[in-house]
């Protein structure tokens, strides 16, 4: 009995080593860095970026001279004329929120052209790790650049081979 018990060990150890799995490493920031396309996508949306940012800043400095002004000037304005300068920088303000909601909320145009920009190449990326998995006989892929805890990996890199399968894949 204590033989088969034995044996029977014995042979899950070799099933189990017989059925593991290949497994190899990536690095994203690798590999996005070596895509001249992610690096133009990059560009453009810094630049748009920057456009909104500085449409935002020109009108939260207009608003903090007209709040400036009516602060140097409330002394001598009537009642109605307080509540008029009040009630306008309240609008400009809420107006700038809006803008801010508008350029860069959720839903908003930076998001959207993010996504514009960089689906398409997310999805080659993935077609490229995947058929670089495929052709190396890994069954697992693990991200280096999203296990931020990987100190030492032993593991083959095979970053390269998908910027380079990246590179000639048709979109």
């Amino acid at each position: 009995m204590k033989r088969t018990l034995i044996s029977l060990a014995i042979f899950f150890c070799c099933l189990a080593s017989a059925g593991a799995q290949n497994m190899a490493t990536i690095n994203t920031e690798t590999i996005l860095n070596g895509i001249a396309e992610y690096l133009s996508a990059q560009k453009q949306l810094e630049v748009l970026q920057d456009q909104y940012k500085s449409a935002i800043e020109k009108e939260v400095s207009q608003i903090e001279t007209l709040y400036n002004d009516y602060q140097s000037r409330k002394a001598t304005y009537t009642a109605s004329q307080r509540a008029s300068a009040e009630n306008e920088i309240i609008a400009r303000e809420k107006s700038v929120q809006e803008k801010q909601k508008i350029y860069f909320g959720e839903d908003g145009l930076m998001a959207r052209k993010t996504a514009d920009l960089m689906d398409p190449i997310r999805v080659k990326v993935d077609k490229a790790v995947e058929t670089a998995a495929k052709a190396g006989g890994y069954a697992i892929v693990f991200d280096l650049a999203v296990n931020q805890g990987v100190a030492f990996s032993s593991l083959p890199d095979i970053s390269q081979t998908v910027i380079n399968i990246y590179n000639t894949i048709k979109q």
